[in-house]
């Protein structure tokens, strides 16, 4: 008997039907003879309503009280998830966060989950109870509530999964696995049967939507086997794993793009000791991501440092650092946000040559300007103008050749 954590999105449990139809699927696996914990997220557009309720009331709604309301939302599907496994005779309950024992740090709305005491989970299921939990949320050490971002319950998931050691876990979503680029902009792409941990990792924090980026590092740190399938179909999907020699034998595994960056270009920084420090510690205290970082050669004692953050970011990093430009003594903040970042993904690029020149020379052909790049062992990032993002992702998944059989 094999101990699973399936984890379904917002579409599988968009509506009564659907939730009856993860019922059945839960129901046949336990037919199969495997121990299931269930974790489930809000309704499909849930989270969005409420949040929206709450700016009608105040435009600037507090943290913790939005952590306390958008909770809600999927305490709504476990109930009803648990309901229908009842209806169909098997022993299901439903467990919040708080229940089941993780607790977050104090960041509300991107908490990070510190530790799971797992032991009433273990209970139920030595009772033969399926535990349905809520995915999203924790507790502090204040008790309060804490929500863990966009796509947290995979999080949830994953982690819930190595605090149980669990033989597998499934993200059940609505698309049946890893591709090698978005179909919606390629219609050639390949689905991946098999990824590294690694690969998955830069794939989803360099704009893959398919697994949220934490899960991917709570699966690699724990070496838990992740499964990406549709709750809509019953093909095998992707898995996620440890990389072996088959994997490394190709070139690039997937291209992506994230639309949600923009640049940031600090004009006329004093070139001396401190100054970054000073300006990334004050970007780093309002809880911003910088990603890709440039700085140019200095000239007379001044230089230009460019970076980029999440958009969703921008207004308030340029608040920041406007407020620190006489303190420094910056000339200027400069904002770009029509930009993305396109990047390539393959840890057989450790072992072979020319990737960045294929690379740079088949957008440069598209006359395709490149304005920042970062690398990596496994990954060749570039940010480019965001008009061009469908013809820099097609350009390069024909170049490495993803879409043949």
């Amino acid at each position: 008997m094999a101990l699973v954590v399936q984890k379904y999105g917002g579409t599988s449990v968009g509506d009564l039907d659907r939730i009856r139809h993860v019922a059945r699927r839960v129901a046949q696996c336990v037919k199969q003879g495997d121990a299931l914990v269930v974790v489930l997220s809000a309704m499909t557009g849930e989270t969005d309503r409420l949040t929206q309720m709450a700016r009608k009331i105040t435009a600037q709604p507090s943290q913790r009280e939005m952590d306390m309301l958008l909770s809600t939302g999927e305490r709504v599907t476990i109930a009803l998830l648990s309901m229908a496994l009842q209806e169909l005779g098997l022993s299901a309950q439903s467990f919040t966060g708080r229940q089941v024992g993780i607790l977050t740090d104090d960041v509300h709305t991107r908490a990070r989950i510190r530790s799971i005491d797992a032991e009433r989970l273990k209970e139920a299921l030595s009772k033969g109870v399926i535990p349905v939990v809520a995915g999203f949320q924790g507790i502090n050490h204040r008790s309060d509530v804490t929500t863990l971002g966009r796509g947290g319950s995979d999080t949830t998931a994953v982690a819930l999964a190595a605090a149980l050691k669990a033989d597998l876990c499934e993200i059940y979503t609505d698309v049946d696995g890893v591709y090698t680029t978005d179909p919606n902009i390629v219609s050639e792409a390949k689905q991946i049967q098999k990824i590294s941990y690694e690969e998955m990792l830069e794939m989803a924090s360099l704009g893959a939507k398919v697994l949220q980026t934490r899960s991917v590092e709570f699966a690699m740190k724990y070496r838990v086997p992740v499964c990406v399938r549709s709750s809509f179909t019953t093909q095998e999907g992707t898995l996620v794993t440890e990389e072996d020699n088959e994997m490394e034998q190709e070139l690039v595994s997937g291209i992506t793009y994230d639309k949600n960056q923009a640049k940031v270009t600090l004009v006329g920084v004093p070139d001396r000791p401190g100054v970054a420090s000073t300006i990334f510690e004050a970007i780093a205290k309002e809880n911003i991501n910088v990603d890709m970082i440039i700085q140019n050669v200095g000239q007379a004692g001044l230089t230009d440092l460019s970076f980029t953050i999440p958009q969703t970011d921008a207004v308030q990093a340029k608040a920041v650092l406007n407020g620190l430009a006489k303190e420094v003594g910056l000339a200027e903040v400069l904002l770009a946000e029509q930009i993305t970042k396109v990047s390539i993904v393959g840890v057989g690029m450790r072992s072979h040559t020319g990737v960045a020149a294929k690379t740079f020379s088949s957008l440069a052909r598209e006359g395709i300007n490149i304005m920042m790049i970062s690398t990596s062992e496994i990954k060749i990032s570039c940010v480019i103008e965001a008009k061009y993002t469908e013809l820099a992702v097609r350009t390069l998944h024909t170049a490495f050749e993803l879409g043949e059989a």
